[in-house]
């Protein structure tokens, strides 16, 4: 594979990150196992660090692996990272694992998105959760900010849109300033245009019918369910399904040391139900 010539713009580049991540030269020397002078030399365009250097300023720097490829070309490298298509050959046994842990997941729903939050796979948990969405919107390419945030999505019976959205929006910012994948500035801008859809003055308490498994009681907006708070611990989504109001708290992992961008940018996002009527519905409705 053919390099590109070096390009001084690196070092700028290398400052930026490291700016970003708010430690000094000699913070990061220490880090790469470098001298504090190398660093300023690279940063100033004075010096073209080694195909090593980039990478050990990279992994110091904690630089998404798409990034570390964009370093090694402006430094007159050849990208050290491959992105192998998800559904490749040589990633059937990924997407065997991952449909594995997110059927192992259920009946609480989970789902595996890419850099731009397309839904790579979900389980029977999400599936329930999007009953009523428009069907334009769950014909494939899926996208996940999408399903949520457009007003003929989930964002209607989202009873907490506001501060859901808000957290969505930011969480994407986050990505944006790490990761500058045109698509998904343009995903952003997209859904942050969205309407938000307004809700009626009723909503501030929702009537839970009795259940399959599960008794009668009540849900309402501030998030509490059957007399049970829901947990504080972190932001909850909290969408009326069925009914009734439904309380989540989600989490989102990633794979450690990837070394395919494809796999870099995977996500998992697993919801946790946020209060025991939430945890009983899905295993009423979703247990075999």
């Amino acid at each position: 594979m053919t390099t590109a010539p070096p390009d001084t713009e690196v070092g700028p580049l290398l400052r930026e990150w490291r700016e970003r991540r708010r430690i000094s030269q000699l913070e990061l020397a220490l880090r790469a196992d470098s001298s504090a002078r190398h660093i300023s030399f690279v940063e100033t365009g004075r010096s073209r660090p080694s195909e090593d250097m980039v990478l050990r300023l990279a992994e110091a720097l904690d630089v998404p692996v798409r990034e570390r490829n964009a370093l090694l070309v402006m430094a007159g490298y050849a990208p050290r990272y491959a992105q192998t298509p998800l559904d490749a050959p040589a990633m059937s046994a990924l997407r065997e694992s991952l449909d594995r842990l997110l059927t192992a997941y259920e009946p609480y729903p989970a789902l595996v998105v890419d850099g731009v939050y397309g839904v790579v796979a979900a389980n029977r948990g999400i599936a329930l959760l999007l009953e009523g969405v428009a069907e334009r919107l769950l014909v494939p390419p899926v996208n996940a900010m999408r399903l949520t945030l457009h007003p003929e999505g989930l964002a209607p019976r989202i009873v907490n849109l506001p501060e859901w959205r808000a957290d969505l929006l930011a969480q994407m910012e986050r990505q944006i300033a790490l990761v500058r994948l045109p698509a998904l500035r343009e995903l952003y801008e997209e859904v942050a245009a969205y309407p938000v859809p307004e809700r009626p003055a009723d909503t501030d308490r929702t009537d839970v019918p009795e259940g399959p498994g599960g008794s009668g009681g009540s849900a309402s907006a501030d998030g509490r369910a059957g007399g049970e708070r829901a947990a504080a611990f972190a932001l909850p989504m909290r969408l009326e399904h069925g009914g009734r109001v439904l309380s989540f708290v989600s989490s989102i992992a990633t794979f450690n040391t990837p070394m395919d961008v494809t796999v870099a940018e995977l996500a998992i996002e697993t919801f946790l139900p946020a209060d025991r009527e939430t945890a009983a519905y899905l295993h009423a409705h979703l247990s075999p």
